[in-house]
């Protein structure tokens, strides 16, 4: 599987984008009640959702490279992984949900839908290929069983 990013670096590409939109558009600023509090709840969700997810793997004894999903030992079908195939994933979209609030510009809703596209496009569709490879019959009916983000 050849990917030219990894997603961390798909993340932080994504992050820098929402705040040069943030600082470079004369328009699309906004502030609501409570906008600090949800970010906060936003990213410590994201973070919730990433230790679980990287503990699960742990417990697994399986592998969390996403450059390398045909080396999965096991597929991870309980707890969080249950509600969301790509949890880390996932904790990534809530903490750039999270740094759109805190930039406070109505654009970065954009950009973290573009993060969605990309990785389902370039990143999940790829690892769903190696996984089923791998899995089989078990993996698509977990496909059919989770979504892939919520």
């Amino acid at each position: 599987m050849k990917l030219r990013l990894i997603p961390p670096v798909v993340f932080l590409l994504f992050a820098v984008l929402m705040y040069a939109l943030s600082k470079l558009l004369p328009f699309g600023q906004f502030d609501f009640f409570g906008r600090n509090p949800l970010k906060y709840a936003l990213w410590g969700l994201g973070f919730l959702v990433m230790m679980i997810a990287m503990i699960q793997f742990r417990l697994k004894k399986t592998t969390t490279n996403p450059l390398k999903p045909e080396k999965a030992s096991q597929l991870v079908v309980s707890g969080i992984f249950s509600y969301t195939r790509n949890p880390m994933y996932l904790a990534m979209l809530l903490f750039l949900i999270g740094f759109g609030l805190s930039l406070g510009n109505a654009f970065n809703t954009i950009t973290a839908a573009g993060f969605v596209y990309y990785m389902n496009y370039f990143q999940i569709k790829r690892e769903e290929e190696a996984l089923t490879t791998l899995f089989g019959k078990e993996y698509t009916m977990y496909c059919k069983a989770v979504r892939r983000w919520f």
